[in-house]
């Protein structure tokens, strides 16, 4: 089976790709959203706030945490999970980087 070759690209676009891979279900962006509102750690069970059941949940909380933008701690029987600060911030710089050469694109002679 071919292999997906990432190691062709630059890092950096490489680990552009793990935050855009993460972004790319509507669960993920439904939990980073509910993790940003709730402005601090939440203890409990995710899958109560999404049309999801438990494990599809812990599926995509698996690659939240696999991007770094969200942390697990364990305290006691419960799990925390927290936006990763640093991470976001990774992100947004990630995401104005992009939206700089996007927005630089000229539409003169484009198909």
């Amino acid at each position: 089976m071919p292999s997906a070759k990432v190691e062709l690209f630059e890092t950096d676009l490489q680990e552009s790709a793990v935050f855009f891979k993460a972004l790319g279900h509507p669960a993920r962006l439904m939990i980073l959203q509910f993790l940003a509102e709730t402005n601090s750690c939440f203890t409990g069970d995710i899958s109560s706030i999404l049309p999801l059941g438990r494990t599809t949940v812990n599926q995509h909380l698996d690659e939240l945490k696999k991007s770094g933008l969200v942390q697990g701690h364990i305290s006691g029987i419960k799990t925390n999970y927290c936006l990763n600060p640093d991470k976001i911030d990774d992100l947004k710089s990630v995401m104005e980087n992009i939206i700089g050469v996007i927005n630089n694109f000229k539409n003169s002679n484009c198909c």
